[in-house]
């Protein structure tokens, strides 16, 4: 299954990923490690290879229990038009995905959320339409899914 969520049309700007942006996400990853929440919501370490570079990438971001026992998480950019940068690289590498949840990394695949799918985990989590994930354990690997936007 392929990605396939536009850019949006309104949102606000994504910061530059500059030394204060890569301070704060160090900070935010450091508390998602030690407790596993920063202000009152569940957080994880999401590690991606990057689109281009296929360097190692990793984001904190923040989830919610899917029904399946799976992790849900948004691409949300805090409110930005666009996607957020992990996104496009689930989206070049969706079998190349790591999670870190309650002191555990774990394999995971990624595909995006479409329909009545996609309706269901935005009625679990959020207000607005912006880019939904569930990252659901499977056997061997677990299964990460990202919903477009709408």
């Amino acid at each position: 299954m392929s990605f396939d969520t536009p850019a949006g049309t309104r949102g606000g700007r994504q910061p530059r990923a500059g030394m204060v942006l890569r301070l704060i996400n160090k900070n935010a990853a450091s508390r998602f490690r030690r407790t596993g929440k920063m202000l009152g919501f569940n957080g994880l370490i999401l590690t991606t290879v990057g689109a281009r570079s296929g360097a190692e990438r990793t984001s904190p971001v923040g989830w919610w229990p899917g029904p399946d026992g799976s992790w849900l998480i948004v691409a949300a950019a805090n409110g930005a038009a666009r996607n957020p940068a992990w996104y496009h690289n689930i989206a070049a590498h969706p079998d190349n995905v790591q999670i870190e949840v309650d002191g555990r990394r774990i394999g995971v695949t990624a595909e995006q959320l479409h329909g009545a799918k996609r309706a269901q985990a935005w009625r679990r989590g959020t207000r607005r339409g912006i880019t939904t994930s569930p990252l659901t354990p499977t056997t061997c690997r677990s299964r990460w899914t990202a919903a477009g936007s709408a």
